[in-house]
């Protein structure tokens, strides 16, 4: 067995994290999920921390924590590269994770699966070597109203570069994508589209089934921004059928710096290496560069193997608590969330999309959401106030900034009082 094959008896011995591999377990013990989350024990100001950004990164369980530090401290060393017993335990800590990510996304092939620093780097690449390719003067991409800054920019430095068009698919003042007016934008010109899963500053859930099957009819390859909603509803490639799905680790209870670019493997056999280095490589001569296969043709350089291995173990524990579980928790907290913040005087929820996960945002009346934010924080409150990455969304909507509450497993009706009490205390010092 050479250094870069997989392990198979030793990864499928390991727990794999799927939709369907774990149902909704009843009598889901919040306060248990919570005991596994070490910084949720920890005061903030003197105050119970009530940890409400998830949106921008979650928390990190005990079993991610210990996994990452066993990594360090019994199989540390480089990958694909020696013959000695570490980095063949690298090896294959490396890629019994790439397998877990597979199974998770639904997938059965491992090397459709690329690691990346996360979706910005997914979206980065797509856009530098299938945009690069695809993409020529007078042709179209299509993105939405809802996008991150990170699913926005990239395409617009393509487009810069090919003499193309950006198209908006615009929103309804709910917030909802205007299905109609994406059949109109879908062209004979049009070269992808790069839609989100679920929006970080409203919590919309798109019905990304229904858009990629309409982006197909017209022959229209479809990118899925799936930071938001691989922690929340998952996501199985074969079933939506998109041809690019992008996820940070660190916001489904995995480390920063690891991330997930899947692809279907046709189209990743076509595009061209984004970066070059060591790794990405068969032979190197100064006359010419034969490349390495799937998926490492993209993974130049040393990996971030320990991100890797924690991405694993995140995985793991989302399998075994269950994701359906986890969503059903969630969506009460969020119900929760709405109606109690409803009963604060003077604020207003940002958006009534016909479906929301993870996330709400509002104003406090006049109170600017970063005086707001700050307060909350005396309070050992935990939001996000600002644009949040999504000023052409929020200028859509007129504002310029918002307060966010968004979301996890281990979050709270506690955290919600918590969070509203907090908040009349805003609105008695701007009285």
């Amino acid at each position: 067995m050479t250094s870069r094959a997989l392990d198979e008896r030793e990864t499928a011995a390991r727990p794999i994290a799927r939709r369907d591999t774990a149902p909704a377990r009843a009598g889901y013990d919040v306060e248990a999920i919570r005991a596994q989350f070490p910084i949720l024990a920890r005061p903030v100001r003197g105050k119970p921390l009530a940890y409400l950004d998830n949106a921008a990164t979650s928390q990190k369980p005990r079993a991610v924590i210990d996994a990452i530090r066993r990594y360090y401290e019994e199989d540390n060393a480089n990958v694909h590269r020696g013959v000695h017993l570490l980095s063949e335990r690298a090896t294959r800590a490396q890629e019994a994770a790439r397998v877990k990510v597979a199974r998770f996304l639904g997938t059965d092939d491992p090397h459709e699966v690329i690691f990346v620093r996360g979706t910005t780097e997914a979206v980065n690449l797509v856009a530098q070597t299938f945009g690069r390719q695809r993409v020529g003067p007078g042709d179209e991409i299509l993105v939405t109203c809802l996008e991150h800054h990170s699913n926005i920019v990239p395409w617009q430095l393509l487009c810069q570069e090919k003499g193309a068009a950006l198209k908006v698919v615009p929103i309804s003042d709910a917030g909802d994508l205007e299905l109609d007016a994406l059949d109109r934008l879908l062209g004979p010109r049009t070269r992808l589209l790069a839609v989100t899963q679920v929006s970080n500053a409203l919590g919309t859930v798109t019905p990304i089934a229904e858009i990629i099957e309409r982006a197909h009819a017209r022959g229209v390859p479809v990118l899925v921004d799936g930071a938001q909603g691989a922690p929340h509803l998952g996501f199985d490639v074969g079933r939506a059928g998109a041809d690019f799905y992008a996820f940070s680790g660190h916001k489904i209870y995995g480390p920063t710096g690891i991330g997930v670019l899947w692809g279907r493997r046709a189209l990743l056999e076509e595009m061209p290496p984004w970066q070059g280095g060591g790794d990405m490589i068969l032979s190197v001569s100064f006359e010419k560069t034969t490349f390495n296969a799937l998926p490492y043709k993209f993974e130049a350089g040393t990996p971030h193997i320990a991100g890797a291995v924690g991405l694993g173990a995140a995985l793991d524990w989302v399998g075994e608590v269950g994701l359906e579980a986890i969503a059903a928790h969630e969506r009460a907290i969020l119900d929760t969330a709405a109606a109690a913040l409803a009963e604060v005087p003077e604020l207003r929820i940002i958006g009534a999309p016909r479906e929301r996960a993870g996330a709400i945002s509002f104003l406090l009346g006049d109170v600017h959401p970063h005086d707001a934010g700050t307060i909350l924080d005396r309070h050992g409150v935990a939001v996000r106030a600002g644009h949040h990455c999504a000023q052409p969304l929020l200028a859509r909507l007129g504002l310029s900034a918002t307060l966010r509450a968004s979301f996890a497993a281990y979050s709270t009706p506690r955290e919600i009082e918590q969070l509203v009490r907090a908040l009349h205390a805003v609105r008695e010092i701007f009285a």
